[in-house]
């Protein structure tokens, strides 16, 4: 029996937004720095390559996610990889509903894409394999690990239940606790505002760049201080969310760093174009 994951647009959105990220940090390390800066380039895009392999390879994992019942074994197929779980190793079975308090431990996520290790408030540790875990997943403990899982239909945890001899438990997350489930950054509006804010402040300063720094006579560099300002972007938001499930006041400051550092950018790439 093979059931597909919930369906989602991770890939798209990904080959989009991925292909305009790393296209612009490609051609604004090489654009930026010549031949009397080989040291630096090296520097960054040797790093912009390995984090490149590591996204393709992510992005290829999103085109296609199924689960498969064969031989008393589960099955995930992830990209060019076949985790295997045999049934006898599942010891309990649980059907989580409502919106999770997530976080990631080792993982990777966008819109409709989930994967790696992350921890779920309320819950524990969970490998997700996953395309919209935000509705809900089947959670499996088993001996070789704890799975996320978000199949397109019940097919599958019936399956897993019938051939187990398990019952399935049924998790309400949005009737949990607070105090159990923690606060999620999503819900809270000062951190969506900070986030919100570092967004804009790139548009900003990408705009402000595609507009006025064309025959302006400005040094090449300035334009690695937007592929800087970009990636301190990603480091912070992949940092920030967890931080916030141990410290509120630590995300806040994370993302205020974010803000600060590409305002201080920003005001350089303006006074270099101004001159």
């Amino acid at each position: 029996m093979t059931i597909k994951a919930m369906p989602s647009k991770a890939f798209w959105l990904g080959l989009v937004f991925g292909g305009i990220i790393f296209g612009f940090v490609f051609w604004g390390i090489d654009y930026s720095l010549g031949p009397e800066d080989e040291a630096l380039k090296l520097a960054l895009i040797l790093p912009a390559y390995f984090f490149a392999g590591i996204f393709v390879f992510l992005l290829l994992g999103s085109y296609a996610i199924q689960y498969q019942i064969k031989n008393d074994v589960l099955l995930i197929k992830w990209g060019f990889r076949t985790i295997r779980i045999p049934l006898e190793t599942i010891n309990e079975i649980i059907q989580v509903t409502g919106k999770s308090n997530m976080f990631s431990i080792l993982g990777v996520s966008w819109p409709g894409y989930m994967v790696g290790l992350y921890q779920v408030k309320g819950l524990g540790p969970v490998r997700m394999y996953a395309t919209q875990p935000q509705q809900g997943f089947v959670y499996l403990k088993t001996s070789r690990g704890f799975f996320g899982l978000t199949p397109v239909n019940d097919n599958l945890i019936n399956k897993i239940a019938e051939c187990t001899e398990k019952e399935i438990t049924v998790v309400d997350m949005d009737s949990m606790p607070e105090e159990i489930k923690g606060k999620s950054m999503q819900e809270d509006g000062f951190y969506r505002l900070l986030f919100a804010l570092n967004i804009v402040l790139l548009l900003v300063f990408a705009a402000y760049l595609a507009i006025f720094f064309p025959n302006s006579g400005a040094p090449p560099f300035v334009v690695l201080l937007l592929v800087l300002a970009v990636a301190l972007f990603f480091f912070n938001i992949s940092n920030a969310g967890r931080l916030f499930q141990f410290s509120e006041m630590g995300g806040y400051i994370l993302l205020l760093i974010g803000i600060a550092v590409t305002g201080i950018f920003l005001i350089l790439a303006l006074s270099e174009i101004s001159l």
